[in-house]
Formats: C-alpha cells, structure tokens, sequence
C-alpha cells in the first residue's frame, strides 16, 4: 500500500507501513482515509515530534512479503532495501505539516 499525503501547498507520496507509524505516533489511529483538520494540525505535530523522540531510533516498518511470483526471485544474489530509521522517514512529512502549520491548512491522506 501507497499513501498520499496532501495540503493546500504540496503532495507527498510514502510507503504505507512507515506512513501509518508516523501517523500512529502523532496520536492519530492510522485510518486510510483520514485528514486533521488545521486547527488540530499543530498538537498532531508536537506529539510526532515527541513519539519520534522516544522512538524514531527504531527501523521503519517493512512493506508487506510480496506475492508468491516476486518471491521466487528473492533468494537470488540482488540487493535488497536497507532500512531507514523513522526519524529519517518522517523528514519530509514532518517539513510538510510545518508549512501547512504556518499556511493555516489541513492535512489529508488516502492510499495512493
């Protein structure tokens, strides 16, 4: 799953595990589709920021195991997705709430 992220003044488009952490972490229950509203928006990122202290160490959550076809092909020699930190992941949803924070503007999701 691809989730798209969207406010007045940008698009950002993430892998769904990670996305859905992020959103857990903020307090939200990670439900697709969803948005919070601009008032709610700068509490919302406080508790990111706060939940990213205590855990953005911690490795972004892997997409799910691909179907049986694309499986086959795993055990060969090909190099696979390091993982990311959440910290890092949550880089650019994090740019993106504080702009939408400082242009007054809500911030919706919806898989992609």
């Amino acid at each position: 799953m691809v989730i798209s992220f969207t406010t007045r003044f940008g698009h950002l488009v993430m892998q769904g595990e990670p996305a859905l952490a992020l959103l857990r972490l903020g307090g939200h229950s990670g439900s697709v589709p969803g948005a919070i509203l601009e008032p709610d928006l700068p509490a919302f990122l406080s508790r990111l920021r706060a939940g990213l202290e205590t855990h953005g160490e911690e490795f972004s959550p892997a997409p799910p195991p691909a179907g049986e076809s694309e499986r086959d092909d795993a055990d060969d020699d090909s190099p696979s997705e390091r993982p990311v930190r959440l910290k890092l992941r949550a880089v650019p949803l994090l740019e993106m709430i504080e702009t939408a924070v400082r242009q007054r503007s809500d911030l919706m999701w919806e898989r992609a």
